[in-house]
């Protein structure tokens, strides 16, 4: 089984930590991003991970090597100019191309969510692709009213939408629809959308962040320190 994790992107609004490397190499409970991708998908099987960068790429690719210390394989697709994720992918079908089904992640999320649970919704044979699915958290807390008066104050409650968690399962029928360059969001997946070849499958009660901002590292570290310490580093 291999995985992709998107990891080119130049993380502008996390600088200037991201000066000097890209948003994976950056720092949560002390240790790069990637690591904790490592820690969660090792324990559902994965051993075979392709790092798709771009930005600062040889610091990446230092760091992390063959990844024989973390007990994996890692590879390499390197992108000269930024392609977006659905051109960061497109970009690896030569590594790609002859597996059964593939996972892809965007490398700016921490999650621990079972992405095996995604590989059923591709058993048939007209599905291209799924997308994990989590309801979203309002980043602000609501105010309850009725009839002008307030009833109550509710912080940062858990809506009814989803949201699209950046973890992907595929078929490699995917590559007759991802753009040389551009984003999968609005390239692909609304395409495949249209013909009935995409599903989702919604997780409840499972950790996912997106690490957008210093807020949302600070956030996040906090709760990896409540649910993982054993993954958080003391110093």
């Amino acid at each position: 089984m291999k995985v992709a994790i998107l990891a080119g992107g130049l993380g502008k609004r996390l600088r200037p930590l991201t000066e000097d490397r890209p948003k994976i190499l950056v720092e949560i409970c002390k240790r790069p991003i990637l690591e904790w991708h490592i820690y969660w998908l090792s324990k559902f099987g994965f051993k075979d991970f392709i790092l798709l960068i771009g930005h600062a790429k040889e610091k990446v690719i230092e760091v992390i090597g063959s990844g024989k210390r973390y007990g994996i394989n890692v590879a390499y697709v390197v992108e000269d100019e930024p392609l977006g994720t659905g051109g960061a992918i497109k970009n690896a079908e030569s590594v790609l191309r002859n597996e059964e089904w593939f996972l892809v992640i965007n490398g700016d999320i921490i999650t621990d969510l079972n992405p095996m649970l995604l590989v059923d919704e591709v058993k048939e044979n007209n599905v291209v692709a799924a997308i994990a699915l989590v309801h979203m958290k309002s980043p602000y807390g609501i105010v309850k009213i009725v009839n002008s008066y307030i009833k109550e104050f509710v912080e940062k409650p858990v809506l009814e939408y989803t949201i699209n968690a950046g973890v992907y399962i595929m078929k490699p029928q995917i590559f007759d629809y991802l753009p040389d360059k551009g984003d999968i969001e609005t390239t692909a997946f609304p395409a495949l959308a249209r013909e009935g070849k995409l599903k989702g499958y919604v997780y409840k009660d499972v950790l996912w962040k997106s690490i957008d901002t210093i807020k949302d590292l600070e956030e996040c570290e906090t709760l990896l320190k409540q649910k993982y310490p054993s993954f958080c580093r003391n110093n």
